[in-house]
């Protein structure tokens, strides 16, 4: 492990992990979950923290739950199949500690990629405050619906994981997506199963996941015009070492592609980035009065 140390929250990592605790494998019950959500926006590592993220047919138990906060102090991302945006939206505005400042859209089968930005036109309004996700399929899909993407307010997701190993694109797959979104100029979060900084193979499932620095620096690679084969090298870099040290170089400009990534732990991520040296160790000292 690297032991050089950061005295303030990086750039390159500001809002990065939005908190989906509530999701596997996490799975955290929604009434700690939200407890949790508001200590995390009000420790020092606040600067980590992005949006509670929460599935469209629980949005209405945060009515009861953010009761005694002030009001548009709970930054909100929505994951909601297409069908079901506009009562998302409603439901969501009805709350009055809610602030919606996402929706995460996912795309059933069967429905063409080219029908997409008209069905998100009809169903949300103009709001400066929403940043609308598309989670783009891992089908023939993509290429198109990327190109639609591309030139409109709505951005790309991608899904980096999940509760089984095909749900993993591999290295080469992943590295296509972004190189992908960065040529059509459309920014992306990713989802699931960045569960650690680098790239690994979990020890339980033996799952090989991606690491959120390593995509990181992809993301930067192929802002620099990187092809997808080294990409697909720099995901499967398994040097904490190394990954950290270009994650020092990074400029913020990376993040205007990839925006952030969901992540059922706050802590874990961020202590893995303090024991690379990229967070101040007063960071994972709050995070551990938080968890405990």
């Amino acid at each position: 492990m690297s032991a050089r140390r950061t005295h303030e929250i990086p750039p390159a990592l500001a809002r990065l992990f939005d908190d989906a605790a509530v999701f596997p494998p996490g799975s955290l019950p929604i009434e700690e979950a939200v407890r949790a959500h508001v200590e995390h926006t009000q420790g020092a590592h606040a600067g980590l923290v992005g949006a509670f993220v929460l599935a469209a047919k629980d949005v209405d138990r945060l009515a009861e739950l953010t009761a005694g906060l002030t009001e548009g102090s709970f930054d909100l991302s929505v994951t909601v199949a297409l069908p079901g945006v506009a009562d998302a939206v409603a439901t969501a505005s009805r709350i009055p500690a809610v602030r919606l400042v996402g929706l995460e859209v996912a795309v059933p089968d069967g429905v063409a990629a080219d029908a997409v930005v008209p069905a998100l036109a009809e169903a949300v309004d103009d709001n400066p405050d929403l940043t609308v996700y598309v989670e783009v399929p891992r089908d023939d899909r993509r290429e198109t619906l990327l190109a639609q993407l591309a030139g409109t307010p709505y951005l790309a997701k991608f899904r980096t994981g999940g509760v089984r190993a095909e749900l993993y694109p591999d290295e080469r797959e992943l590295a296509a997506a972004v190189v992908a979104a960065v040529r059509a100029g459309v920014p992306f979060k990713a989802t699931a199963g960045l569960h650690h900084a680098v790239r690994n193979t979990d020890p339980e499932t033996g799952f090989e996941q991606h690491g959120f620095l390593n995509l990181l620096v992809a993301t930067d690679a192929a802002l620099k015009g990187a092809e997808e084969t080294e990409l697909a090298e720099l995901l499967a870099d398994r040097d904490g070492d190394r990954i950290a040290e270009r994650v020092r170089a990074l400029t913020p400009q990376v993040r205007d592609l990839f925006r952030s990534f969901g992540t059922c732990s706050i802590a874990e991520p961020a202590t893995e980035s303090a024991g690379l040296g990229l967070l101040p160790a007063t960071t994972v000292a709050d995070l551990t009065e938080v968890s405990a």
